[in-house]
């Protein structure tokens, strides 16, 4: 009679009864990394922070996976993600995976060399290993304007790389020597993560990015594969996914925070969406997405 209560009861509650079916949290990181507009912020620590400490507090958990869809952008944030993926991974001992979508390109990339495991589809981006900082000039366009441009400062470097003025070699040279050293941060945290699987390529670390098929064969990911398959792969049939977050699309989540500003500025916050989502969409033209 009881035995025959406790198969009923597993039936209903999986795992009920006896061996509980092992929960698998996912946290989805997607979109662009940082500020996207005076607005609007992206992917940032203060966004994944509550997301991952709920995923890597479930105790019974065997691991924690993280989806990453993002064609990079800040890389303050990209690593201050990374530092705290790792951080509660070794606090928690828990190993992670990590799924990548569409695109996992530069700070994306960054993010991802957090898991302990990299997963891809095999028509994914991946790569992407460098740093840019790009802009444009108009000294010539305010002079056929009859425009003179006005900027008075304290501390003549206040005003390098001025987008209205001429542009100088030094402040170049200053700026490229800053992106280098940004870029040896980014070389040594892949191969300190990546180093016993990574290939020998002189192309990695160039900005170059490949499919995932081929990122596999540079030690850039580990296999191809998906989260479903995997995870039933490694934890057994029974195994459940709990998505820790929402769900919706970058531009979603942004239309959805505006709604504090609703009769307060509604116009000004719903362009600064707009605007947000354009950039990540141009973000993403560059790797054909």
């Amino acid at each position: 009679m009881i035995q025959n209560i406790v198969e009923s009861v597993r039936q209903i509650i999986p795992g009920a009864g006896g061996e509980a079916a092992p929960i698998i949290p996912v946290v989805r990181l997607a979109g662009a990394i940082g500020k996207v507009s005076r607005l609007q912020s992206g992917l940032s620590l203060a966004t994944m922070a509550g997301p991952l400490n709920k995923a890597f507090a479930i105790k019974s958990a065997p691991a924690v996976a993280l989806i990453v869809d993002s064609p990079g952008g800040s890389p303050v944030q990209s690593h201050l993600i990374f530092k705290r993926i790792r951080a509660l991974a070794e606090e928690k001992e828990k190993p992670v995976l990590v799924f990548v979508e569409d695109v996992c390109a530069s700070g994306g990339y960054m993010i991802a060399c957090a898991g302990d495991e990299i997963i891809v589809d095999e028509a994914s981006i991946v790569g992407s290993i460098g740093v840019v900082s790009a802009g444009f000039g108009f000294p010539e366009a305010i002079k056929k304007l009859g425009v003179e441009r006005r900027v008075y400062t304290a501390g003549e470097s206040k005003v390098i790389l001025d987008p209205f003025q001429p542009e100088k070699e030094a402040d170049v040279e200053r700026l490229k020597a800053i992106q280098e050293e940004i870029h040896e941060l980014f070389i040594d945290l892949v191969k300190g993560r990546r180093g016993d699987v990574l290939r020998e390529d002189p192309d990695i670390f160039s900005g170059l990015f490949w499919s995932g098929k081929k990122a596999v064969s540079l030690g850039l990911a580990d296999r191809t594969g998906d989260l479903r398959s995997v995870v039933e792969e490694k934890f057994g049939k029974k195994a459940r996914i709990k998505v820790i977050g929402g769900g919706r699309s970058p531009f979603a989540r942004r239309m959805f925070g505006l709604g504090p500003r609703i009769g307060e500025g509604l116009g000004e916050a719903l362009t600064g969406a707009i605007a947000a989502e354009l950039e990540e969409r141009a973000l993403r033209a560059r790797f054909g997405r």
